[in-house]
């Protein structure tokens, strides 16, 4: 299933960017043309992306050959090579961009990620993303999340009850929510886990007076008030702090015992990191 998925993002991605055809390298580069490439990481970070490399230039062109040198999830320094590439000079220019469209923002996300799982690593706290992705790529930056090294939220909005803010106001009251999505998941024998999202220790003790839920977000909580809110729920349920989440803020909010700690930032902000496919040599294919 994710590996189709993962083919038609790819085989879109291609589509959008190549069009009728590359008419500069048709234009300018002979058919016979051979090239050797690398794909050059210029700045530190978490290498994500790198395994759907491959199967970009194999659609692109089946003669290309790609040797990768490192697995996505893996700690890669300024001026690493992670791939070389040999193909036809028209393919490998063809698929150049969409291959580090996907390769740096992915990266980028592995990378950001990983520095505030680092942030919270003496704690229990486990960093997650939300569904604030880039779309129709929600599955690439979900599995950048995952190298590096935090855990995917839902996915959708069928896998997982999340009754928020305007869910409350549209139903009338947080026991109604709570009371209806019940009796919904019993009538339609569906098996979902329930969260819902607390802005005042006043919304949390009626949450806490009714249970029948799995995760209670605590939603732009002070500190203080977190700390409060985890003493009250006391491992009775699973606790995910969000909102004002950033690298200065996180230890501390980690550190008051919640289970996650849900950062929109990850993919709706992410800085790519600086990736570039330079050709090192061609010479003229050999008959």
């Amino acid at each position: 299933m994710i590996e189709n998925s993962l083919d038609k993002i790819i085989e879109d991605a291609l589509r959008e960017d190549i069009g009728m055809g590359d008419v500069t390298s048709e234009s300018t580069i002979d058919e016979n043309q051979i090239s050797r490439a690398i794909i050059i990481v210029k700045e530190s970070g978490i290498l994500s992306g790198i395994e759907i490399i491959p199967r970009i230039f194999s659609l692109v062109d089946d003669e290309i050959e790609i040797k990768i040198d490192f697995e996505s999830g893996s700690l890669i320094t300024n001026k690493t090579i992670v791939a070389n590439i040999i193909g036809p000079t028209r393919g490998i220019l063809m698929g150049e961009r969409v291959a580090l469209n996907f390769l740096q923002r992915m990266s980028g996300i592995a990378t950001l990620t990983h520095k505030f799982v680092h942030a919270v690593s003496h704690t229990k706290a486990k960093i997650t993303d939300t569904r604030k992705t880039a779309p129709l790529l929600r599955l690439t930056d979900k599995i950048s999340v995952h190298h590096g090294g935090g855990v995917n939220h839902r996915f959708g909005l069928d896998d997982m009850v999340l009754i928020k803010d305007n869910h409350i106001s549209a139903v009338g009251s947080i026991e109604k929510a709570i009371v209806t999505v019940n009796n919904y998941l019993s009538e339609k024998n569906l098996n979902l886990k329930i969260e819902i999202e607390v802005d005042s220790i006043e919304q949390l003790k009626q949450v806490l007076s009714i249970g029948k839920v799995n995760r209670i977000m605590l939603d732009n909580f002070l500190i203080d008030e977190m700390k409060i809110a985890v003493q009250m729920i006391n491992n009775k349920f699973e606790v995910e702090a969000s909102g004002k989440v950033n690298l200065q803020t996180v230890k501390e909010i980690a550190e008051t015992g919640v289970d996650f700690i849900s950062i929109g930032a990850l993919t709706h902000s992410v800085k790519a990191l600086d990736i570039s496919l330079e050709i090192i040599e061609t010479y003229a294919r050999k008959n």
